[in-house]
């Protein structure tokens, strides 16, 4: 049995990145399967529930805002695909990790592919998975850091995003480790002294 293994949120300024592992098996039937970037959110949010149902075996996970200040967001993303593999109900004999990088300490044996997502449905599956799982995280940021508007860019870097920082300042779920975070803390803390 082979997993396909994506992540999401490597880029934005706030929220946990999220990774999945999938095993579709053959004949699997789910039409469709992409890159969950070039799929809208509802055509995304609709495969997601048909993976889920039709997969032999699926996980996700992630690594927090706090992993990702401590480790770096390469080696938080390394850890949160190794936990989605170790989160699968049965053990692959191959992981396909999308990418050039394969997490260290897998369960099984692995192979990096770049642009796997378009090129692989198990990893263009795990790719849907955790974009899903994702920004769904960032909807419920949204309802604890109201101003922010996370559930609209999702964390990404956006104007309206870099607006709301030099506005309110970072909050919990950002990412401190992370350039405009780290800038607009400095400044605050220049404003106090």
């Amino acid at each position: 049995m082979v997993c396909g293994v994506d992540e999401a949120g490597r880029g934005p300024l706030a929220g946990s990145v999220f990774a999945a592992a999938v095993i579709l098996g053959d004949g699997h039937g789910i039409e469709g399967l992409a890159d969950s970037k070039v799929l809208k959110p509802e055509r995304r949010e609709a495969l997601a529930l048909a993976i889920r149902s039709q997969a032999l075996a699926w996980s996700v996970a992630s690594a927090s805002v706090a992993e990702i200040d401590k480790l770096n967001i390469l080696h938080a993303t390394m850890l949160a695909m190794r936990r989605a593999v170790d989160g699968l109900q049965h053990a692959p004999a191959e992981a396909l990790i999308d990418g050039n990088r394969v997490p260290p300490g897998l369960p099984c044996r692995g192979r990096a592919i770049v642009r796997g997502d378009a090129l692989e449905p198990a990893i263009s599956a795990a790719s849907i998975l955790a974009k899903v799982a994702r920004d769904a995280e960032l909807v419920d940021l949204e309802q604890v850091y109201p101003g922010y508007g996370f559930a609209i860019h999702k964390g990404y870097p956006t104007p309206a995003h870099l607006a709301a920082l030099a506005e309110l300042g970072p909050c919990p779920a950002h990412r401190q480790s992370f350039s405009p975070v780290r800038q607009y803390l400095n400044e605050r803390q220049t404003r106090l002294w």
